[in-house]
């Protein structure tokens, strides 16, 4: 049993759970709504793709209701520039069709645009506790991997915009990776908090549960660092075939010719061996053997092959929607005018449960 400050469940008890809901979505797919998302800093890279790209087309394609959360807010929160953010939508709008979102099945939509959704943050600020937030260890290393000195409170109440995000919808999934899980945890929290505080007689919001992705970590081209834009080691999903492989040829590996797949001690092989095994379906200690002594000329040039031809329809279809300049426009303020109405609803509740009605 757990109290109300106390987190809701183990890791273990958290990947039973996750592997629990697995199952019941292939049985019961209406049963839950999923919230997930990215911040626009940029166009989306195989890391996304893999990580998170292909899973969210997955349980589209599974009929389970899904809305996707450009969180331009959440940009502000730790870095300077904003003129890019315009762009950046645009960019992530396009990879997200690209890769098979569906907005006739998805809602996909920048929470800037959503106001009664941001008029959550205020009410849900109140049920959390600074040191509850200064305790939030995601937060702790994205204020340390943006090398921030000094930290702006949007950043630090982060955690509580994102439970409006995935709440506003009355979200019961959220896909994470075991990082994420801490912010999750604070969403559970405060969805636990306002029931019991102001909805005793009707429970107003579910408590989110994690979906944990199997979805491996793809290393940057630079070995040892998780594939990111910001850090120039990523192979952006709209690279042409040639930038593929100009890139794949950078990339680090080891002195050694003969090939295995180890990925303890030999972890940037490992990782161009893990895209290739990604790309064809085949495991990567077979890929390993067959390229023998090749070293890593072979190496290189074997995904480079395999992740052109991989990503050959997504780049193909990604240019041809990006010659309609009113697509993601229209995406956009569909999502929009579909999240504000949910929105609408949940926040007129809250109001009411809150006695703030007239």
């Amino acid at each position: 049993m757990t109290t109300d400050n106390q987190p809701s469940d183990t890791y273990s008890a958290t990947l039973a759970r996750s592997a629990a809901i697995e199952e019941e979505l292939k049985v019961t797919p209406e049963k839950f709504r999923v919230l997930t998302g990215d911040r626009p800093t940029g166009a989306l890279h195989i890391g996304h793709l893999f990580g998170s790209l292909n899973n969210r087309v997955r349980l589209q394609n599974l009929n389970v209701p899904i809305f996707i959360v450009i969180a331009d807010y959440q940009v502000l929160t730790d870095r300077d520039t904003f003129k890019d953010i315009a762009q950046n939508i645009r960019e992530l709008t396009l990879d997200y069709l690209a890769a098979g979102l569906d907005p006739e099945k998805c809602v996909i939509f920048p929470h800037s645009h959503v106001p009664e959704l941001n008029q959550l943050l205020l009410p849900f600020l109140t049920l959390v506790s600074m040191a509850e937030l200064d305790r939030n260890p995601t937060i702790k290393e994205e204020i340390q991997a943006a090398g921030l000195k000094q930290i702006n409170a949007g950043m630090y109440t982060y955690p509580v915009h994102q439970a409006a995000d995935i709440l506003f919808c009355k979200a019961n999934l959220v896909p994470v990776g075991k990082d994420q899980i801490p912010h999750l945890e604070m969403s559970r929290l405060i969805s636990r908090r306002f029931n019991k505080r102001f909805a005793k007689k009707k429970r107003v919001f579910p408590e989110p549960h994690p979906l944990l992705s199997e979805a491996p970590v793809i290393l940057g081209l630079d070995g040892g660092q998780k594939m990111s834009k910001s850090r120039n080691n990523a192979v952006m999903l709209g690279a042409t075939a040639d930038e593929t492989a100009n890139l794949i040829k950078k990339a680090k590996t080891d002195s050694e010719r003969q090939i295995t797949y180890d990925p303890d001690n030999r972890p940037e092989v490992a990782n161009l061996l893990l895209v290739t095994s990604l790309c064809t379906g085949r495991d990567p200690a077979s890929i390993a053997e067959d390229i023998g002594d090749g070293g890593a000329g072979q190496l290189k040039k074997t995904v480079t092959e395999a992740l052109n031809e991989y990503l050959k329809d997504l780049r193909a279809r990604r240019a041809e929607l990006a010659k309609d300049e009113g697509l993601v426009h229209r995406v956009l303020a569909d999502g929009v005018e579909k999240a504000r109405t949910v929105a609408i609803e949940t926040l007129d509740e809250v109001r009411q449960v809150m006695n703030m009605t007239f």
